[in-house]
């Protein structure tokens, strides 16, 4: 499945906000990536038509087991990249904010070829 860098984004956000314990509701994702609620809701629709994520009769917000593994391979693409950058003597901020970029227009295949060169380092 094509993913657009938005769709992305949601599903790493809810991934990340799940991860720190946190029972993830349309209006938590809005405030943590700073857009509207009706851009959420329209996103969360479009996102459970594709069975990535399952909202709960009280509004929670959970990922598929499918959406999980899109989420958690984003989230390793951005931490593969800042590590990286990190070593290239990049800061930490330009560092996190290209890595986020870059994330999302990295191909699986140079993705695969980055985590053969951090490992051998």
């Amino acid at each position: 499945m094509l993913m657009s860098e938005s769709m992305e984004m949601y599903l790493e956000t809810i991934l990340e906000l799940s991860n720190m314990g946190i029972f993830v509701r349309s209006l938590d994702v809005a405030r943590n990536l700073g857009v509207s609620k009706p851009s959420v809701s329209r996103a969360m629709g479009i996102l459970k038509n594709n069975e990535l994520i399952l909202i709960d009769s009280r509004g929670y917000i959970t990922l598929t087991d499918n959406g999980e593994k899109i989420a958690k391979k984003i989230l390793e693409k951005r931490m593969l990249l800042k590590e990286i950058l990190l070593s290239l003597g990049i800061d930490e901020k330009t560092a996190a904010e290209d890595a986020c970029r870059i994330e999302h227009v990295l191909s699986d295949k140079t993705f695969e070829a980055l985590k053969v060169y951090r490992s051998n380092l």
